[in-house]
């Protein structure tokens, strides 16, 4: 089957191209145009395009992603199945990822993969994790759908932080998807200005409570010292063995956003790049030193990409309070 996948694939893909073009193009423009329009980050649809993607290739199953995604209007389905269709079909013929998506080994990660491995972890930590804490929040949730599936615990309080645009659009968006969301508590936050522990303890946040924090593709477009200060918060504000998850890039990717392409692109999306750390050698020393300068600890981490010559690009870490 892996060779009659293969002899499809090849002139479908082929015969592709130009859809996919077209695809892309439809794609791009609801993610960015679409987006800004809405006042909302058009970086969260990448994300969950990317989990739509996970889903339909069998690697993650996500049913509130793919209802979502149904119902929102700045992504395009019909424009990722015009990208991935071949794709796809070589898949369902085979049995096997190849290309994209694919889950890579640890340390081969590339740029390509990182939506899809970055989840992963995630995921694998959330996991273990899930069983032994009582608030699990999700801080600049974007369209985050981990708190309609399979963690979902009657014994676990969840709450969703963003922007007050955001969260309207994403209510919105979950009634007429009809995902149920009664059981989360939305919190508005501008975190450039708000103390969001404010907000959060008005919707019934218990400091006394062990608590998982999930910050999920932040930290890049964030300065260092908003980076620390939010640190700095979680850890004054939490009960011991809580836990803030989060991902941190290497320096080399912000340096990316200082390019001339990616200079004109964040400028766009109103999202500069910021932080990050040095990863070229020595990058679990880095990460450790960092993380310890704000009295927490190191717990699992993944660093991708850290077999490159020039080090991990980022790292998924758990930083214990």
């Amino acid at each position: 089957m892996k060779l009659l996948s293969l002899v499809v694939f090849i002139p479908l893909q082929i015969l592709f191209v130009p859809l996919a073009f077209l695809g892309f193009i439809l794609v791009a423009y609801r993610q960015m145009v679409v987006s800004k329009q809405l006042g909302v980050s058009q970086s969260a649809i990448e994300v969950l395009n990317g989990r739509w993607t996970m889903h339909i290739f069998g690697i993650r199953e996500d049913k509130p992603t793919v209802s979502l995604a149904a119902a929102l209007p700045n992504t395009s389905l019909f424009g990722l199945w015009l990208c991935l269709f071949p794709l796809w079909l070589k898949f369902k013929l085979s049995g096997a990822l190849s290309l994209y998506p694919r889950i890579p080994d640890a340390g081969t990660e590339n740029m390509a993969d990182l939506v899809i491995v970055r989840t992963l972890y995630f995921d694998r930590i959330i996991e273990r994790a899930i069983g032994d804490i009582e608030q699990f929040v999700v801080m600049g949730a974007g369209y985050d759908t981990r708190a309609y599936g399979s963690i979902r615990r009657d014994e676990v309080t969840f709450f969703e932080l963003d922007q007050a645009a955001v969260q309207e659009h994403k209510r919105h968006v979950l009634a007429a998807a009809r995902i149920p969301c009664d059981h989360v508590r939305f919190v508005n936050v501008d975190f450039s200005r708000d103390d969001f522990f404010i907000q959060l303890s008005e919707a019934g946040y218990d400091a006394s409570k062990k608590t998982l924090f999930l910050w999920e593709g932040v930290t890049l477009y964030l300065s260092g010292t908003e980076v620390r200060r939010t640190m700095q918060e979680v850890r004054h504000n939490s009960a011991k063995g809580s836990i803030l998850l989060a991902d941190v890039y290497a320096n080399r990717m912000v340096d990316m956003g200082k390019t001339s392409v990616g200079n004109k692109l964040l400028e766009y999306t109103g999202e500069g790049f910021g932080f990050g750390l040095n990863f070229e050698s020595g990058w679990e020393e880095v990460l450790a030193a960092f993380v310890e300068s704000e009295s927490m600890s190191v717990g699992e981490t993944f660093f991708l990409g850290s077999n490159a010559d020039k080090g991990p690009f980022a790292a998924v870490v758990e930083m214990r309070c």
